[in-house]
């Protein structure tokens, strides 16, 4: 593989593991306001999605979720959390080889800043990535579109073509490959959707400590 320039990394499920506990609050918010949606289904449909989007996509369906569904998903963040949140597992590996390699890198996110301060705090990331962190938040589209991949090579000044993106989700694996970047999708999750990420573009790997080589960097 060619070195890229630029290396994104999506936060929930690729630096931090998340997507369990998230998304096992986020279907009990679901269920409350009458939305009949399985764990399976809501790791399968909505993960990587930033919540305004999953607002929409559900409310298209005809099910009222509240002007304040946002605010309520995001208010309880630390609650989801209070237990602690690990890295996955040798994510720090791949870090540690991104910046001997003298790599650029910063994270892409469907969450807003303040949650991934949350969780990379948590798990002692935090201090890799404080001052590139792009959120979902900051564009007008979140993945599956291109904007926030776009966003993020754009403000650390490298061309899409020279970037690539580090996905879990098939929403982020469009995403990245709409804007025009090579996406290392990870399915070391028993929950990943490997035939979703596969026709999305992505390339798969199932161990952290496999990614420096596809990288070209080990």
């Amino acid at each position: 593989m060619t070195r890229p320039d630029l290396v994104i990394f999506d936060c929930d499920g690729v630096l931090v593991d998340t997507e369990a506990l998230a998304n096992r609050h986020l279907i009990k918010m679901l269920n409350a306001a009458g939305y009949p949606i399985t764990f399976d289904e809501a790791r399968k449909t909505l993960c990587g999605m930033p919540m305004r989007a999953v607002k929409e996509k559900v409310e298209a369906q005809g099910y009222r979720l509240g002007d304040d569904f946002v605010e309520r998903w995001y208010q309880a963040i630390p609650v989801i959390f209070e237990n602690g949140v690990d890295a996955i597992p040798h994510i720090e590996t791949v870090i540690d080889a991104v910046k001997d390699a003298q790599l650029s890198y910063c994270v892409a996110s469907s969450a807003n800043v303040e949650k991934m301060h949350l969780t990379l705090g948590k798990t002692g990331l935090i201090g890799h990535f404080h001052d590139v962190l792009y959120s979902a938040s900051m564009v007008a589209r979140g993945k599956p579109f291109p904007d926030l991949f776009l966003h993020a090579a754009q403000q650390m000044g490298f061309e899409p073509s020279r970037s690539v993106v580090i996905e879990d989700s098939v929403a982020g694996t469009t995403a990245g490959t709409a804007a025009g970047m090579r996406v290392f999708s990870y399915c070391g999750d028993e929950h990943a959707d490997h035939e979703g990420l596969a026709a999305a573009g992505g390339i798969l790997f199932d161990d952290m400590r496999k990614l420096p080589a596809l990288l070209g960097i080990a």
